[in-house]
């Protein structure tokens, strides 16, 4: 199973599927999908919706 990573485009956080994010409850394994529809970004407060998939293209370029 590949899992995907996301970014926040406001201040780069990053959510990996394969951690999840704990301290929000979110388990490892969790999907984007899956992630509730009310969750802000921990670092800057913006929603879902300000985040994109990270490609492998983004990635190389770090």
């Amino acid at each position: 199973m590949e899992y995907r990573k996301y970014r926040c485009l406001v201040c780069d956080f990053v959510y990996d599927e394969e951690l999840g994010w704990e301290e929000d409850g979110i388990a490892p394994g969790t999907r984007w999908e899956d992630v509730p529809e009310d969750w802000y970004c921990p670092d800057c407060g913006v929603g879902k919706e300000d985040f994109e998939l990270m490609t492998d293209e983004f990635k190389k370029s770090l």
